[in-house]
């Protein structure tokens, strides 16, 4: 059975997680749905660089669940998906039934807005640290990814390769994982 998977985006998300985070889940055969938060337009990403998702987040909620939910980071994108309540209460869904949740770099803050993955090991970008301890709700690491049970985290842009082939990994297995990092010279 074919894995599913949803990455989301909104405007300022950096764009090397989300891209990197897309296009490795796709070659590892993992069919990945690009939702924007806002709607099914452009986005301008952190460094300008203009992505279009392939659904709203609206239009993709109703073609779940997904294996896995993947927040890539970037300051704005986060602070979005912080204040997103149908985000949140797609988190929650997710978390209850015990599949991923994944997030990178400046992402996890939304994770600690929206009570996900409480007392779990999470790692983010160290200067959004205090921001995802607020209340010290989770056992904070820096290993450049952190799996806790179905909760995957990492550090920034320059873990993304990381953070997206462990995803792979547990959504396709080792094999599969190990032959896309080695297809890409990783």
């Amino acid at each position: 059975m074919v894995k599913k998977a949803l990455v989301l985006i909104a405007e300022g998300t950096e764009e090397m997680e989300c891209v990197i985070s897309v296009d490795v889940l796709r070659r590892a055969g993992v069919e990945v749905t690009l939702a924007g938060i806002a709607g099914n337009d452009p986005v301008k990403c952190s460094r300008n660089v203009v992505v279009v998702p392939d659904s709203s987040l609206c239009d993709a909620t109703s073609k779940g669940p997904y294996d896995a939910i993947v927040l890539p980071g970037g300051l704005g994108g986060s602070k979005a998906f912080a204040e997103c309540k149908e985000l949140g209460q797609l988190l929650k869904e997710q978390e209850t039934a015990g599949r991923i949740v994944a997030a990178i770099c400046a992402a996890p803050t939304a994770l600690n807005a929206h009570s996900i993955a409480l007392g779990k090991s999470i790692t983010s970008y160290p200067s959004v640290e205090a921001q995802v301890m607020q209340n010290a709700k989770y056992n904070y690491k820096t290993d450049s990814v952190v799996v806790d049970g179905n909760l995957t985290t990492s550090r920034g842009p320059g873990t993304a390769f990381q953070f997206a082939l462990s995803l792979a990994e547990q959504l396709t297995g080792k094999e599969k994982a190990t032959e896309v990092a080695k297809a890409m010279l990783l």
